[in-house]
């Protein structure tokens, strides 16, 4: 007779809520503890999947919307650039829903909310309707972007620090999937010779069943619940500001580019909606499945590190596709945005990675160990990864902006890809100087025996 389990189950109250919840005791997470945690990751995987899909829809119809919509390349990249700005913004209200509601209950709400965009793009989107009625549709689909937010919050709670970097690169690197999704349905959608309300009306039963699963499935953590002093705290915390800068370079470069790598090739190369179509879904599919690769080399070889050597290449790539946009050589463009797209997901991975490895180290600095350390660390990197998500993800508005005026200055890219290499420089040298840089200072101090205040080090994180 096998004896019974010394770890009880997560404890239940209405609503689905959870009161004891201790992922950095093993035999709590070996007994009950991943069980949960992954149930939960599948569905919040789910609604953040189509919340991306959503945002990014726009970029998939300013594709369908040609002569008889009346707009110009300059119209379509606003229209896209607005999108990603919604998008941005409601992270930071949608990272606080989480405390103040419970994940799966924010979840639920979050995911109703995507018919909104959803039924009314589906409603107006024909020619002869107004350009100010499709800047509202597309604003209004930003509120798929905040899904990441609230997402990240939650499931980093659920996940102990060894398993952050998969966890977070997993759930984050399904949602990213959602942009390629929403891409090849556009394009099976054009070229089943099909119009930009049927891939609108595929959407809308999906959203309503990922909806009742997150309902059923998922679960709320009591320790988040009513946490919203660690938002405050957060945004007092240097880190937070640092990591945000950094997220521009790649989750900015991620979504910026999703939404204006199709655009670009029509507008600067002249492909047609279905040429373009056929290329445009390769970059974000790839950049989303390597994100929890870059997670996990993170676990494995510090996120600092990798991030660090991940904006050399990011910037090797993007020299290319500069030399590849004078030469107007359509081949060697493409591979190099396909190859910067990649990159982009590596860092996204590991840069999130480095979010809870840098506050579990400042609070085994300030002398916390064990659960206390571990609490710490959950509290303020949960907090921040929502405001950093939101900071990053205007990057992608910073991106089409870029193009935008880049395409009526010059009538090309090209400009633009020389601002964002010299912004991927400055993120390297930020990157080195913040977390893998050891003053003097730091080594002697470090190698005195007789300090016994533990010492910051973030190379590992």
């Amino acid at each position: 007779m096998t004896a019974p389990s010394t770890v009880p189950a997560p404890p239940t109250r209405g609503g689905r809520w959870i009161e004891h919840w201790d992922p950095e005791d093993e035999t709590f997470w070996n007994e009950t503890g991943e069980k949960v945690a992954r149930r939960n990751l599948l569905f919040s995987v789910l609604s953040e999947h189509i919340g991306f899909s959503i945002w990014t829809v726009w970029s998939v119809l300013v594709l369908f919307m040609g002569p008889e919509y009346g707009l110009t390349p300059a119209d379509k990249f606003f229209l896209v650039s607005m999108a990603t700005l919604v998008g941005s913004l409601v992270r930071v209200p949608y990272t606080f829903a989480v405390a103040l509601f419970g994940g799966r209950n924010w979840t639920i709400v979050s995911a109703s909310m995507l018919l909104i965009p959803t039924v009314a793009a589906f409603i107006v989107m024909e020619p002869g309707t107004s350009y100010n009625t499709f800047l509202v549709c597309a604003m209004l689909a930003g509120v798929g972007g905040g899904n990441f937010a609230s997402s990240m919050t939650n499931i980093n709670a659920f996940f102990p620090l060894r398993k952050k970097g998969w966890a977070l690169g997993l759930n984050a690197g399904g949602g990213n999937i959602g942009v390629p999704v929403a891409q090849l349905a556009g394009l099976a959608v054009i070229g089943a010779s099909g119009g930009p309300r049927v891939l609108l009306g595929i959407y809308i039963p999906f959203i309503v069943i990922a909806t009742v699963l997150c309902a059923v499935y998922m679960d709320n953590l009591s320790t988040m619940k009513n946490d919203t002093g660690a938002a405050k705290d957060a945004v007092k915390e240097g880190h937070t500001w640092i990591m945000s800068f950094l997220y521009i370079g790649t989750f900015g470069s991620f979504i910026g580019y999703s939404f204006a790598f199709g655009l670009v090739l029509q507008t600067q190369f002249g492909r047609t909606p279905l040429q373009a179509a056929y290329v445009t879904f390769i970059g974000p599919l790839l950049g989303s499945l390597i994100r929890p690769v870059g997670g996990w080399l993170a676990d494995k070889y510090g996120g600092a590190k990798i991030t660090l050597w991940n904006y050399v290449a990011m910037a090797a790539a993007t020299a290319v596709i500069i030399v590849a946009s004078m030469q107007k050589s359509l081949p060697l463009f493409t591979t190099a945005f396909i190859a910067l797209f990649v990159l982009t997901g590596l860092g996204n991975g590991s840069t999130y990675k480095m979010i809870p490895g840098i506050f579990h180290a400042k609070a085994l600095a300030k002398g916390l160990q064990g659960e206390e350390a571990a609490a710490y660390g959950r509290r303020l990197s949960g907090a921040s990864m929502g405001l950093i998500g939101a900071v990053g993800a205007l990057g992608g508005l910073g991106i089409n902006l870029a193009f935008r005026q880049s395409f009526l200055s010059n009538g090309s890219g090209t400009g633009a890809f020389v601002v964002f290499l010299a912004f991927y420089a400055a993120c390297f040298v930020v990157t080195w100087a913040v977390y893998l840089r050891r003053p003097a200072s730091r080594i002697q101090a470090s190698s005195a025996t007789s300090e016994a205040k533990p010492q910051l080090n973030y190379a590992e994180v």
